[in-house]
């Protein structure tokens, strides 16, 4: 591989957005600039933080077998703070099902996640009180219901009016194996053709399960947005700094009437695809330690601790915070009840069918027969199981 070739691969190219190096210090880019001070970027560190702790405390749950699946987003909390803190209330956000951390900015409990991943219901907060959607599994298609969303703003006169209480943007999550996907590139295609109010953030850490970035695209996945006739912008993932400053740029263009634009953060996967992956068996340990130099939430530290912003007590504070929230994941997560099965058949229509609530009345009959029939002493799950 020639210098160039690694230099892209493993560094974003010339054409990256950053703001705050590896290392932890600053710098300039002539289009996008950090407008906010240090005790926000005390604050994204924070955030960071506690994201990473719920993620590890999550992974571990997996493994003790209480949740039957876990996304972690180890290594690409820059990416997902610096957007989320981008929005603005009026915002809508579609998610993926991997953005913890822009659920955190939006004011989602951790356990809302988690029950979701534990099986106990299909996402428990109210996306219109948040204005954050429910996870979605099925790759790419958030981008098709995030666009028609957008769509919908530019009908209801919530774009362009110059009112910065009213003008709203839609923010939607994809990542690098989902922007294969034919749902991605039909939502390009009506975004660009109706100029709707959209920000695409494309995470791309690298790998789509087992599949590495070069076998996915020949160019820059950011350039691809010109082939739709949209722009499109590489930022360095791992710089919370940055992701914030390119996000609100964008969303701002959009809410004003500007169009839509995909953003490429720049970042890697540390951890496994979801806790079911091995990334042993299709990626080097190299690669790996090369990242881990880039780590998100190193640079900002050190860019604190060199500038003397923080001191000792400000990390044990943090560090305490982190085992509280902690704590509330695990004694939240063992203590969530049992799903009520019955209850699926509540949420098909609006209004329940006579049909529909025969259907619903056979099932929790069959459901308590198990019950019924259970020996003395013998659990549910335990009949069940067997």
């Amino acid at each position: 591989m020639t210098t160039e070739g690694l230099w892209s691969a493993q560094d974003g190219g010339p054409e990256l957005v950053q703001l705050l190096t590896p290392e932890g210090e600053r710098c300039e880019h002539p289009d996008y600039a950090f407008d906010l001070d240090d005790e926000a970027i005390k604050g994204f560190y924070r955030d960071m933080v506690l994201t990473r702790r719920v993620d590890a405390e999550a992974i571990a749950l997996q493994r003790q077998g209480e949740l039957g699946i876990w996304a972690s987003l180890l290594g690409q909390e820059a990416a997902q703070i610096g957007s989320g803190r981008a929005v603005r209330p009026q915002d809508f956000i579609f998610p993926t099902y991997r953005e913890h951390g822009v659920a955190w900015c939006k004011g989602i409990d951790p356990l809302a996640l988690i029950s979701l991943f534990r099986g106990v219901d299909h996402g428990s907060w109210d996306p219109e009180d948040v204005n954050f959607h429910l996870y979605t599994i099925v790759i790419g298609a958030q981008t098709l219901h995030a666009t028609g969303y957008a769509m919908g703003m530019q009908r209801d006169g919530c774009v362009g009016t110059g009112d910065p209480d009213r003008d709203a943007a839609v923010l939607a999550y994809f990542g690098d194996g989902a922007s294969s996907q034919g749902d991605v590139n039909e939502s390009f295609i009506w975004a660009s053709v109706f100029n709707t109010p959209i920000v695409f953030f494309l995470q791309n850490n690298q790998w789509a399960i087992s599949a590495p970035q070069e076998k996915q695209s020949r160019i820059p996945l950011y350039r691809r947005a010109h082939g739709f006739g949209f722009s499109g912008v590489r930022v360095d993932g791992n710089d919370v700094l940055a992701c914030y400053a390119v996000t609100k740029a964008a969303l701002q263009q959009a809410r004003e009437g500007g169009g839509p634009m995909l953003i490429e953060a720049f970042t890697y996967r540390m951890g496994a695809h979801t806790t079911t992956d091995d990334p042993t068996r299709y990626r080097l340990q190299d690669e790996l330690e090369h990242w881990k130099l880039k780590d998100p939430l190193a640079r900002v530290k050190a860019y604190l601790t060199r500038g003397g912003l923080v001191d000792d007590d400000f990390f044990t504070a943090l560090e305490a915070e982190a085992d509280e929230l902690a704590a509330h994941v695990r004694t939240g997560t063992l203590s969530m009840p049992e799903p009520d099965l019955g209850a699926a058949f509540d949420r098909v229509y609006a209004e329940m069918t006579p049909e529909l609530r025969a259907q619903q009345q056979w099932f929790r009959d069959y459901h308590a027969s198990f019950q019924d029939a259970a020996p003395e002493g013998a659990t549910h799950s335990a009949e069940v199981a067997r």
